[in-house]
């Protein structure tokens, strides 16, 4: 495609993606429905363009008053992504003046927010978490594309021979550093195109993903459940961990998601899951599992600003009202998940944020009000486990238990947080 036709594209998908008005994800797939002609490097740059835009957007807003033509152009060409020298065959000389000029600038010289990209709101929750190094390190793992990981099926598969055809197939890929069943990848392979792929030997799931599955340490013959299951990621890794055997319920308020688990479902070779959608947490069908359950896993609904990386329009769709309403609704959703345990049960709380209001505040207020529940060591459960450097995975609870606390910039995963306690 002419370098002019795919920026005029670019363009747009900006426009529409700049409203806020549906998940950015969502704007690129319909965008991409309404223009199949496109090729696979045409789509790759148009998506790759929109999340830089979306990634760096106070920065971008702060240099394309300098330039010319429509502001989406601008910021099209300020985060295109395509060879430079590709990029200029479609700008007049005004713009290619300008753009030089954006070049030349140097960031030290900017102001703050303009460095770090984030709204004011979110660097006054992260900074007070952070030390100031450790804050712009965040930040600027924040600003850069996420890794590829999977998950071996450890039901049929080995990860050394999935790792080891992997590799034969022409792709760079190596072990996890934290989970035993995760193989890092490079690039973005057409995954889907893998014999292993369709067979189920993997499924795609991020390294801390992986972890809370293997935290909860689901075992043979057990009644589980996946309270907020979504499309199954975590769901498939535990019942790959209960060797398909004992009964794990998948439970979600959205059909639509769980639909999306079901294809992933038949790859998997599990017989031992079984989705249900309800209606809310206090569900009919919630309320007559009460105390028969040996582990219940919440990956709870979250602002999911663990996972800017990937979906970095969630920062500027967000908000600290949002905020309090969601912890709101964690609350609600832990207290019901807390009663379908029995005596000796293990409850796992997790989001994929990276704020404390969202992790150590609601974890605190549960361990306050159950005294029932005794909060656990994370850092002893993954040590007992034989997950390597435990206790960097780790930040300190309350009575002496510990947190998982994941962090993009330290563990190169998305920010993941679990807590955990038994049922006494």
């Amino acid at each position: 495609m002419h370098p002019k036709a795919l920026l005029d594209l670019s363009a747009e998908l900006v426009r529409l993606t700049l409203k806020f008005e549906h998940p950015a994800d969502a704007v690129v797939s319909r965008f991409f429905r309404d223009h199949r002609a496109l090729g696979p490097r045409e789509r790759a740059t148009l998506a790759e363009t929109v999340y830089e835009v979306l990634r760096k957007k106070l920065l971008f807003d702060h240099l394309a008053p300098s330039g010319s033509g429509p502001k989406e152009r601008r910021l099209a060409i300020l985060g295109f992504q395509a060879p430079r020298d590709f990029l200029k065959g479609a700008l007049n000389p005004q713009e290619l003046r300008w753009l030089e000029q954006c070049d030349q600038v140097n960031p030290q010289d900017l102001m703050d927010r303009h460095r770090h990209n984030l709204p004011d709101w979110l660097v006054a929750c992260l900074k007070p978490q952070l030390a100031d190094s450790a804050f712009w390190a965040l930040a600027d793992s924040l600003n850069q594309t996420a890794g590829l990981d999977v998950r071996v099926n450890i039901l049929n598969e080995k990860r050394e021979s999935v790792l080891k055809e992997l590799v034969a197939s022409g792709l760079a890929a190596e072990p996890t550093p934290y989970s035993p069943w995760g193989l890092r990848l490079q690039g973005k392979p057409a995954l889907n195109k893998l014999e292993a792929f369709n067979r189920g030997a993997f499924e795609v799931q991020d390294e801390g993903s992986q972890l809370l599955a293997l935290l909860l340490d689901a075992k043979r013959g057990e009644m589980v459940a996946d309270f907020c299951a979504g499309a199954g990621g975590k769901t498939l890794a535990i019942g790959a961990c209960m060797r398909n055997t004992g009964r794990l319920y998948a439970f979600d308020t959205a059909g639509h998601r769980l639909d999306a688990l079901k294809p992933r479902l038949a790859r998997s070779g599990l017989s031992n899951v079984h989705p249900a959608a309800i209606a809310h947490e206090r569900d009919d069908r919630i309320k007559r599992l009460a105390g028969k359950l040996d582990r219940v896993l919440v990956d709870a609904p979250c602002s999911g600003l663990g996972t800017l990386r990937r979906n970095p329009d969630l920062k500027w769709r967000q908000s600290l009202k949002a905020l309090e309403e969601m912890s709101v609704k964690q609350t609600a959703i832990l207290d019901s998940a807390a009663k379908l345990l029995k005596s000796g049960g293990r409850l796992v709380y997790a989001t994929c944020s990276l704020l404390s209001q969202e992790n150590e505040a609601v974890a605190q207020a549960f361990s306050q009000t159950h005294p029932d529940f005794e909060a656990l060591s994370v850092q002893t459960l993954l040590t007992d486990l034989k997950a390597p450097e435990a206790s960097s995975l780790c930040s300190l609870g309350e009575e002496g238990a510990t947190y998982l606390r994941l962090w993009p910039h330290v563990h190169h995963t998305d920010g993941f947080f679990a807590a955990i306690w038994q049922k006494k």
